[in-house]
């Protein structure tokens, strides 16, 4: 039984920083969680601590039954890989992933077997005589998730560990991760700072922001009904569109207004949505995901209270689709959970800027048939069902029932 459980769990450094607040979270047998976060969220001092790399200031971290926290690394039987490889350069591939089975007085037959069955799962067979300088970058992660995978241990523990490679081979091993994983079976916690590596990794991913958990759910669920405004601008590529809104209703019909548009929304959204009734006359933060917008001329007929007219600045043809960049004349939301979710200063001022000379900027994803032309007036639908929406104040989701 290889659970992990976390109970309470929180860091403080001795110079007051608590870099991890009261984490509880349960990572099941086999199954593969993403820690992910902007830096200095805590995400890589939670899995230190499971580790055992870090002290435990509060709190219990449990593997199946066992309480762990006074048992040095050694003997938690976890396999830590990191972003650096950490591979000894004078040894073969073959002998990098047996060392630690030749520590520990394994057989050399039992070492030849281990290494050679993992070699075949990760597709180093051809490369065992091989010394690290002449792998590639991949082949060279590779070896160190088999020195891993050699140990046969409880879990996988992964800090980053596609950090140092270029981004098309980061698709490709994140794959390779991913396989391997299923394959194995072996309970795994990933870290990251890219949430679209955590969205096509993780089982369950949590989202982490100043040591606290924010939300812990399956990618798509997260996707779908992020919980505030920090987990709605940190998941998504492009990220979702943000504006000031104010929620309106008038002969029986509840609209969003913004930028001098009024979007209808139909009893569905709002029976959906049962607190949206108590924000009526007041501004609220409207999120749109880019792929909620689709071009009007190839969506039949669309009601008028559906639709938005813009002019777009940018178009970029992405092959399969095309991302339209335009802006809308309102104020933008700025809030605390938005400014820590870009995790970019320059990039935050830059929005600001930007607003303020031009509007909010929005992207949205539409058909490659798209005719959007820059510079020339485009009608865009809005899926109503799929808009979210959330307190300006505490940031908060204005979810479904």
């Amino acid at each position: 039984m290889s659970r992990i459980t976390l109970e309470n769990v929180s860091k403080v450094y001795p110079d007051g920083t608590r870099a991890v607040n009261a984490l509880d979270l349960e990572v099941e047998d086999g199954e593969l969680v993403v820690f992910v976060g902007p830096s200095g969220c805590g995400k890589t001092s939670a899995l230190r601590m499971i580790a055992g790399l870090e002290e435990i200031s509060e709190g219990t971290i449990k593997v199946g039954d066992e309480v762990v926290n006074d048992l040095p690394p050694k003997d938690r039987d976890m396999a830590m890989i990191f972003q650096n490889y950490a591979l000894y350069p004078h040894m073969t591939a073959f002998d990098n992933m047996a060392f630690a089975l030749k520590l520990r007085n394994v057989r050399r037959e039992e070492r030849r077997r281990r290494v050679e069955e993992a070699a075949r799962v990760l597709g180093l067979a051809d490369v065992l005589g091989k010394k690290p300088r002449t792998l590639s970058g991949g082949q060279r992660q590779r070896v160190a998730m088999g020195r891993a995978i050699v140990r046969e241990p409880q879990a996988f523990l992964m800090d980053e560990p596609l950090s140092n490679l270029d981004a098309k081979l980061r698709v490709q091993m994140r794959a390779e991760i991913a396989r391997i994983q299923r394959t194995l079976e072996v309970t795994t916690i990933y870290v990251t700072h890219d949430q679209s590596e955590a969205m096509t990794l993780g089982d369950r991913v949590a989202v982490m922001r100043k040591g606290e958990l924010q939300q812990l759910d399956v990618p798509q669920r997260l996707y779908r009904d992020p919980v505030n405004l920090f987990v709605a601008e940190f998941i998504g590529s492009p990220s979702m569109n943000l504006v000031v809104a104010q929620v309106d209703r008038s002969n029986g019909t509840a609209t969003v207004e913004f930028a001098g548009n009024r979007l209808a929304l139909d009893a569905e959204t709002m029976q959906s949505r049962p607190e949206l009734d108590r924000y009526v006359g007041q501004e609220i933060a409207v999120g749109v995901r880019p792929e909620d917008f689709s071009d009007a001329a190839l969506s039949g007929e669309v009601p008028a209270d559906r639709l938005l007219s813009v002019v777009p600045d940018i178009v970029e043809d992405m092959g399969s689709e095309l991302f339209v960049h335009f802006s809308m004349p309102s104020p933008p939301v700025a809030s605390e959970d938005v400014v820590d979710a870009v995790d970019d200063p320059a990039a935050v001022e830059a929005r600001k800027t930007e607003a303020a000379r031009h509007g909010t900027p929005f992207v949205a994803r539409v058909d490659r048939e798209s005719h959007a032309r820059e510079g020339e007036e485009l009608k865009l639908a809005v899926d109503v069902s799929r808009v979210h929406f959330f307190d300006l104040a505490t940031g908060r989701a204005l979810g479904r029932a």
